[in-house]
């Protein structure tokens, strides 16, 4: 097969998942973002802290949406982005003056961490990024950046995945821990 036929794709795109799928999938990813936002809004109003990032509506997809891929099993989802984010914290401190590099290094050194520890979870490169291109209030709060919000928030996230998702009979999560 030649370099521009492998872009064709070799099979068919899956079915369309049933209605009640996507019915739990909306209620797990709506209460998901709702828990971690409220901890923002309402609990950290006063504080420099932060507890939503851009990176967690991308997880929602996976962990209430996907949930029997390898990627949207617990150690993957805390994994993911604990570890991408301390790379990403240490890519801005050392490389923040230039921070095309800083970002480049950041997402790619995620990627090849998570692979090596078996977390690979794609938004866990948002959150490498994040920390490279984030706010003032984001950079601010250094390596707890991978504590709060990145590892707290994925936790709620989690917590609330494995609630919803085994509620249905023909649903049930997670399909391995470690």
């Amino acid at each position: 097969m030649s370099f521009w036929e492998k872009m064709r794709g070799t099979t068919t795109s899956p079915p369309r998942v049933s209605i009640p799928e996507v019915i739990w999938s909306w209620i797990g990813s709506f209460l998901g973002i709702a828990a971690v936002g409220l901890v923002h809004f309402n609990m950290l109003t006063d504080s420099d802290m932060v507890m939503i990032i851009g990176s967690f509506g991308a997880s929602a997809v996976l962990i209430y949406g996907a949930i029997k891929s390898p990627l949207a099993q617990p150690r993957n989802l805390i994994g993911g982005h604990v570890i991408s984010a301390v790379i990403g914290v240490a890519c801005f401190q050392l490389l923040g003056g230039q921070m095309w590099l800083a970002s480049a290094v950041a997402v790619a050194t995620a990627i090849a961490v998570m692979h090596l520890t078996k977390t690979l979870h794609p938004p866990g490169g948002a959150s490498a990024l994040i920390a490279v291109i984030g706010s003032d209030q984001i950079h601010a709060l250094g390596y707890l950046y991978a504590l709060v919000p990145a590892g707290s928030g994925a936790v709620i996230m989690l917590v609330v995945a494995l609630l919803v998702n085994n509620i249905p009979k023909s649903r049930y999560y997670p399909e391995f821990w470690v």
